[in-house]
């Protein structure tokens, strides 16, 4: 079963789920906006991702830097409480296939990863 992370008014969400539906695959729809991901959603998204936590940031998001996320000295915790709080700042879309994980930007990636 596959989810995707979405946010249905990102055109590259948008790509991605249509990229997914015309494979034939039928993802659970998770839009994190009206429906948060926890700690531990968020957590084994940085597992499946294989990536540091940083790298589930949107760094162009103002509130990134209304809540000085550039900052290197900020632990992983303290990441993870931002994107807990404010998950606009999550990457998108991130497509979970398995104990895998991809943010599909661009979604072209997708296509290689299916």
């Amino acid at each position: 079963m596959m989810k995707i992370f979405h946010n249905p008014r990102c055109s590259k969400s948008r790509e991605a789920l249509a990229l997914l539906q015309e494979a034939g695959q039928a993802p659970e729809v998770i839009e994190y906006l009206k429906t948060p991901p926890d700690l531990g959603t968020l957590k084994a998204l940085v597992r499946q991702l294989g990536l540091p936590v940083r790298e589930l940031l949107r760094s162009g998001e103002a509130v990134y830097d209304e809540l000085g996320l550039a900052d290197p000295s900020l632990g992983d915790d303290q990441l993870l409480d931002a994107l807990l709080h404010h998950p606009q700042l999550l990457q998108r879309p991130i497509v979970v296939r398995g104990e895998q994980a991809l943010i599909a930007r661009p979604p072209e990636r997708l296509k290689a990863w299916l």
